[in-house]
């Protein structure tokens, strides 16, 4: 499974970004059971989990400090998993990156799949 990352960029504190993460490699129906996940890691910081959407049924997690801002989703029959951020504060600067899971994915050493990162800059 392979992903990738796209959407990072600068913007001012309270506007909005949206990434995008494509997954490839498999058939879409191979990928029933994985859950795909956003993480984040900001300078001098250890990377944290951010949001996940299980691939069939769509159950979605949140960060507690994301909830309510950002907004994680798939549409069905499409490879693309998106982050949708509003009301973007300067300590959502990080580097964000997509994963994937194919079971037990309790943490993010469970994810065994990872895409290259992008960078989210919020200015104040």
């Amino acid at each position: 499974v392979q992903l990738q990352a796209f959407g990072g960029g600068l913007v001012q504190a309270g506007g909005s970004l949206s990434l995008s993460c494509v997954v490839s490699g498999r058939p879409l129906s191979a990928l029933s059971r994985y859950v795909v996940g956003w993480f984040r890691q900001a300078p001098g910081k250890e990377r944290g989990f951010v949001a996940s959407i299980g691939w069939t049924d769509f159950r979605k997690n949140y960060f507690d400090s994301v909830k309510g801002r950002f907004t994680i989703s798939r549409t069905f029959g499409s490879a693309t998993v998106s982050l949708q951020m509003n009301s973007l504060k300067p300590e959502d600067t990080a580097v964000y990156y997509c994963a994937a899971c194919a079971s037990r994915c309790n943490d993010d050493a469970s994810y065994g799949y990872w895409g290259q990162g992008t960078q989210v800059t919020v200015s104040s």
